[in-house]
C-alpha cells in the first residue's frame, strides 16, 4: 500500500500481486527464464571449447564468395547478453501490460519465447559454421 497525500492507495501493489499469482503468466515467465539461461549457457560453453579467435558472425548469401563474415568472440558473447536483455525487457513489458489487459501480457511473453527460440537457432547456426 502506498501513501499519497495522506490517502492509502492499494492500487499500486495489486497488479504485481495478481501478476505473480496468475499461473499461466508464471508458466510463460518460467519458460522465458529457462530459454534465456539455456541460450546463454549453451553459447558460452560452445565459445569456451577453444576453437580459436575467429568465428563466423554473419552469413550474407548475396555477397557471393565473401558471404561469410568473420568476427571475434566478443560479438558472439552479445547473443548471451541479448537473451538476458530479452528476458528482462519482455518481463517488464508484460508486467506493465497486465494492468491494461491480461491477454496483451500473455502475447508479450509468447513473443519473448519466440525471440529466445530464434536466438538459440541463429546462435547455433553461427557456431556450427565455425
Amino acid at each position: 500500500m502506498a501513501v499519497i497525500d495522506g490517502t492509502i492507495s492499494a492500487n499500486t501493489m495489486t497488479v504485481p500481486k495478481k501478476y505473480f499469482h496468475d499461473h499461466f503468466i508464471l508458466l510463460l515467465l518460467s519458460i522465458n527464464v529457462f530459454l534465456a539461461i539455456a541460450d546463454s549457457i549453451y553459447i558460452l560453453l560452445r565459445l569456451g571449447a577453444g576453437h580459436g579467435n575467429s568465428y563466423i558472425i554473419q552469413y550474407r548469401p548475396s555477397l557471393g564468395i565473401s558471404a561469410y563474415q568473420a568476427g571475434s568472440v566478443l560479438e558472439l558473447f552479445s547473443f548471451a547478453g541479448f537473451a538476458i536483455i530479452v528476458l528482462i525487457t519482455h518481463g517488464a513489458l508484460s508486467m506493465r501490460a497486465y494492468k491494461i489487459h491480461r491477454q496483451l501480457a500473455i502475447s508479450i511473453l509468447y513473443l519473448g519465447v519466440l525471440l529466445l527460440l530464434l536466438t538459440a537457432i541463429v546462435g547455433n547456426a553461427l557456431l556450427v559454421l565455425h
